[in-house]
């Protein structure tokens, strides 16, 4: 007999996370909205042939959202977007995290103090996740649009984000996880990476030096919940020109402050 106590409402087959319990259009359909939001605009054909599915069962897809305006076309350059349903439905999980409404204002304070572009993410599903971004006014500037993903070893939140997991979580990542290599200055080595992630705990922030572009660089700090529990992280993001290593020690402690002040607002 299962020991594992099921929940009410859950069907005995939710605990069997195997693919038998997916419904394999559905998952056709959230890949087609995966790819929509990954760009800005692609036509039929290159959806079909980015996903290796049929033009024909790529249109169905698209033609249902379109009825339920999840997804819209242009009829000018034929391509497709996001709807303003997938918005909305996007709306209801930053309203479920609660920390973008509160991390707004501390977001526009660190921009106008760095002069740099202040991020906001979060760990899904073994990446980070960008929820909200503050621009730098200066021409040359960072862009992480709100749900775009990064590798967590090659991102300042991500790495800020690991440092403070539980250590089961850090080990299973690092283990697991492909270290993937950007640029010369990836940590893609599973001891380096514990190495690094040792000493950001420590300092309280962590410094992604040109690991995911080569010259970017980006400093970033944990937000913890009522719980003292890891739940976000804030970071500014800049030109290697203007964010100099000279001003890292400096810019670090604003960041540090702004999570800080964050973590108490939670």
């Amino acid at each position: 007999m299962n020991s594992q106590k099921r929940l009410r409402g859950r069907p005995k087959s939710f605990y069997d996370k195997s693919a038998q319990n997916r419904i394999q259009t559905l998952d056709r359909a959230l890949d087609v909205l995966n790819c929509l939001a990954d760009t800005n605009g692609m036509t039929l054909t290159e959806i079909a042939e980015k996903l290796e599915q049929s033009p024909a069962t790529i249109y169905r897809i698209l033609s249902t959202f379109e009825h339920r305006q999840a997804a819209e076309m242009d009829p000018a350059s034929q391509e497709w977007f996001i709807g303003p349903t997938s918005f909305r439905l996007g709306s209801a999980f930053l309203r479920r995290t609660g920390v973008v409404e509160r991390a707004r204002p501390l977001m526009r304070e660190l921009m106008e103090e760095t002069g740099e572009t202040a991020n906001l993410g979060t760990e899904v599903s073994g990446e980070v996740m960008f929820l909200s971004q503050v621009e730098t006014h200066e021409n040359i500037r960072a862009f992480f649009p709100p749900g775009a993903k990064s590798p967590m070893h090659a991102s300042g939140i991500g790495k800020a984000l690991l440092a403070h997991a539980e250590p089961s979580k850090i080990e299973k990542y690092v283990t697991q996880k492909k270290l993937e290599t950007f640029t010369d200055n990836t940590i893609s080595q599973q001891d380096d990476l514990r190495a690094e992630l040792i000493k950001i705990k420590a300092q309280g922030y962590a410094f992604d030096d040109e690991e995911k572009n080569i010259g970017m660089r980006c400093i970033a700090a944990p937000i913890f919940n009522f719980h003292g529990e890891v739940t976000a992280g804030i970071s500014i993001s800049g030109p290697t020109i203007r964010l100099s290593l000279e001003r890292v020690k400096l810019v670090s402690e604003m960041v540090k402050n702004k999570a800080k002040s964050l973590s108490t607002n939670l």
